[in-house]
């Protein structure tokens, strides 16, 4: 999707989106005071944005796979840890949002379905020690990466496994039963509507998905919304970068577009 696109729907969304003096649902009006509005203490979070700076400016290359839709920056496969940083980590205003929602929420497991360089998933493990982030990524070399940037930060509650989402998830997901699943790979509507459908058969009632980049296409907007109206969702929460669904069956059945 092109830049004046996306401007012109994110305009769209920022003027048609709801604030926490228009919602009327308890469940989502803590939502918003606790994770949208809530402070973040810094302390938590300063190693890992320095962590960030570092990754920004280093220019070693390495070999990356790439199982995905790939980026939209840079189609070589050989890749400067500097461009990964700057195109594919998530911004710290939406690792805050995750930082927050595990804080909130604190969910025994949450898996990532695409690693990156590890940012998002430092973040979700800094937000609670006793919960355990697993996180799968594609790229081995990216992997391993990662991996340094969370032992550089002592973090001990992740698990980093390499492979490809196609071939692992569904035994992964029936062994592990996460709590919390952020989808953050391979972002074409085929993929998500699959790991979507894989995930949804070892849901519960504490269950919450997060997909990222739902505006990145017009296939991942297809996706969102099939996703938002399927039977098994109650709520659906709309970000414009970012979607997420609840299933808590004392819900009533409602979307939300929330400003954020």
């Amino acid at each position: 999707m092109n830049k004046a696109s996306v401007i012109h729907q994110y305009l769209h969304y920022y003027f048609s989106s709801k604030t926490r003096y228009d919602i009327h649902s308890p469940f989502i009006y803590d939502f918003v005071c606790n994770v949208i509005k809530s402070k973040t203490n810094n302390k938590g979070i300063t190693d890992i944005e320095h962590l960030r700076k570092e990754l920004k400016k280093n220019n070693s290359e390495i070999l990356v796979t790439d199982f995905g839709a790939g980026s939209v920056n840079n189609k070589n496969k050989t890749k400067t840890i500097s461009d990964i940083a700057k195109h594919s980590l998530k911004s710290r205003k939406y690792a805050l949002l995750l930082y927050r929602l595990v804080k909130h929420y604190k969910p025994s497991k949450v898996l990532e379905l695409g690693t990156s360089l590890g940012i998002s998933t430092c973040y979700m493990a800094k937000a609670n020690p006793e919960t355990k982030i697993i996180t799968i990524e594609g790229c081995k070399n990216i992997s391993e990466i990662a991996k340094d940037n969370a032992n550089k930060l002592s973090l001990k509650n992740i698990e980093f496994i390499t492979g490809n989402f196609d071939d692992i998830l569904k035994t992964f997901v029936s062994q592990n039963k996460p709590e919390f699943i952020f989808f953050d790979g391979n972002h074409t509507e085929e993929a998500t509507l699959k790991y979507f459908e894989t995930a949804l058969q070892f849901i519960n009632n504490e269950s919450v998905f997060i997909f990222d980049d739902i505006n990145w296409s017009e296939g991942m907007k297809h996706a969102w919304d099939k996703i938002k109206n399927h039977t098994s969702v109650k709520v659906s929460i709309d970000l414009f970068f970012i979607g997420m669904v609840f299933f808590r069956k004392e819900l009533s059945r409602e979307s939300f577009v929330i400003r954020y």
